[in-house]
């Protein structure tokens, strides 16, 4: 299961493709640990405009670690493949596949995070709750750790 043809999906090709883009991501954990089971975002809608729809309005970290995701590589629109696949849900059931999750799993994990970034450019909550849940800090703790742990070990 590591070794593909010329070395594609090696620990050490799993490792090049992602070590960069999760090392972008990895000065949020701090902030997304933080914000767990916090809102960080707020509803606005302006009282002197009666009937306009309310929007939601996102904590100045979040946004930043939203263009930061979306400038990675680990962006794939077919991320509700990764859904099927492993019977994901919920975010109950995401946050047991990332506590679960191996090295090779480092494509379904980046799935997960582009569910969050990609449905929050048209749901506004989904930002919110990505990290309100818990799930976006525990993703990019889990795939630092990954690519920390095997990133160490001589083959």
């Amino acid at each position: 299961m590591f070794e593909g043809k010329d070395g594609e999906n090696s620990v050490e090709d799993i490792i090049s493709r992602y070590k960069d883009d999760v090392a972008s991501l990895v000065p949020y954990m701090t902030w997304l640990k933080e914000h767990t089971k916090q809102q960080v975002a707020e509803s606005y809608s302006g009282s002197d405009l009666k009937k306009s729809m309310p929007f939601p309005a996102y904590d100045s970290n979040l946004l930043s670690f939203v263009k930061q995701a979306q400038q990675t590589k680990m962006m794939n629109r077919n991320y509700t493949y990764v859904y099927t696949r492993n019977h994901i849900a919920n975010y109950k059931d995401e946050l047991l596949f990332i506590n679960d999750a191996e090295i090779t799993d480092m494509d379904d994990l980046a799935g997960i995070l582009s569910k969050y970034i990609l449905e929050g450019q048209t749901k506004g909550t989904v930002w919110a709750e990505g990290v309100y849940t818990g799930v976006l800090y525990q993703l990019v703790y889990k795939m630092d750790d990954l690519i920390h742990f095997w990133g160490t070990m001589s083959y």
